[in-house]
């Protein structure tokens, strides 16, 4: 394949027309949009002073584009929701330099999904080896520590490793649609328990006169998404840990150019919005991504962030509802674990080993929550239903 077909690296995603880089994403989620990708890039969201310098890989055929991958080099491991902290600094302990390094994945999304775009038609694996093994070549030839491929699919996990990658697990909240026509009929697939809970949280919202509404595409204004910044960066700064990604003009250029997509849940007292999430939406699925308020409430966040997340996403008939990182809370609202995989490749011999083996033993220690925590869903099994 590899005298067919020729691969280069762009430093801006405007370096690729913006039809033929969307044709190659099918039915890939909406973040790998060439506009939601250009608006990063353009709003000073991804750029050498955030650590985040895009490489993409293209690839083509004949002067016909066939392949390609987001790929950024990373100053840090800000941002990636895939922990590797600890091999930053046991590399360090080695004498090796472990940043730079390359991601291929979408900045600050936590998010299952293609990471090789392939053309229709085109025989997809071996493509993905083949842009996995130019990675890792680049990464050599250029004394880059590592290649990082996060929140990755199936097939692009047993193609990786066919060429040298190492998988690693994680665990993520999904809810999933049971073919629910109703809010109450996701409520009937709790447990008793827990869903006289949910009910009592809903109430105690609602009692203080407070309503939450979905804005989707056109009824989305300006307005609605500077409030939604104002909310989030609110947000970020009370938190110590918080760091603050995204930019106001990265919210105005999705609101020009994304809006259909996105699925914002805003909450209002009084005729004022006093919180609300920022969601991705496609016709599958509903992605949460960013929550703020500005005022405190007894379970505000999880109605906001949450019940009305799903309750939108019956009403849409769409197929699950990915909360984002970590919060173990989420399974009380319905949330199962679900596996997540990224894939790892490490040029130094020693360094890859050692990653090598902490990676097979924390696989084991990944599987083992997951079954624990599936023992203590709180919804009825299926074999419960009536």
């Amino acid at each position: 394949m590899a005298d067919q077909i020729s691969l280069k690296v762009v430093q801006k995603i405007a370096a690729v027309a913006r039809e033929r880089w969307d044709a190659l994403v099918g039915g890939a989620t909406p973040f790998l949009k060439w506009d939601w990708l250009d608006s990063l890039e353009r709003s000073g969201c991804v750029n050498e002073q955030t650590g985040w310098l895009p490489h993409h890989i293209v690839v083509e055929k004949g002067g016909e584009l066939v392949a390609a991958c987001p790929m950024y080099l990373k100053l840090h491991s800000m941002g990636e929701f895939v922990f590797d902290y600890e091999w930053a600094e046991a590399a360090h302990r080695s004498g090796i330099q472990y940043y730079p390094k390359m991601l291929v994945g979408v900045p600050f999304t936590p998010v299952t999904g293609n990471r090789f775009l392939t053309a229709e038609g085109e025989d997809r694996g071996p493509l993905i080896q083949f842009m996995g093994q130019a990675l890792a070549k680049i990464a050599g030839d250029n004394k880059i520590s590592s290649v990082h491929v996060n929140f990755c699919l199936a097939d692009e996990r047993a193609a990786l490793e066919a060429v040298g990658f190492f998988p690693r697990n994680g665990i993520q909240y999904h809810w999933q649609n049971r073919k629910f026509s109703s809010f109450d009929d996701y409520l009937a697939s709790f447990r008793s328990d827990r869903r006289n809970k949910v009910k009592r949280e809903r109430r105690e919202v609602m009692q203080r006169g407070i309503t939450i509404r979905a804005y989707e595409g056109a009824e989305l204004t300006r307005d609605h998404l500077r409030t939604m910044f104002r909310l989030y960066k609110g947000h970020v700064d009370r938190l110590y840990y918080g760091r603050q990604y995204l930019t106001r003009e990265f919210f105005d250029a999705l609101h020009q150019r994304f809006a259909a997509n996105l699925s914002l849940m805003l909450a209002e007292r009084e005729g004022k919005i006093i919180a609300g999430t920022f969601n991705v939406r496609d016709d599958k699925a509903m992605y949460g991504r960013y929550w703020g308020c500005s005022e405190e409430h007894p379970f505000l966040h999880f109605n906001v962030c949450y019940y009305s997340a799903i309750e939108h996403s019956i009403k849409l008939g769409l197929d699950r509802f990915v909360a984002g990182a970590g919060g173990s809370f989420k399974q009380l609202r319905g949330l199962d674990p679900e596996h997540t995989t990224s894939m790892h490749y490490i040029v130094d011999g020693k360094f890859r080993r050692a990653v090598a083996g902490f990676l097979e033993q924390e696989r084991e220690m990944i599987r083992r929550k997951r079954d624990m925590l599936l023992d203590h869903s709180q919804l009825k099994r299926l074999a419960e239903e009536p």
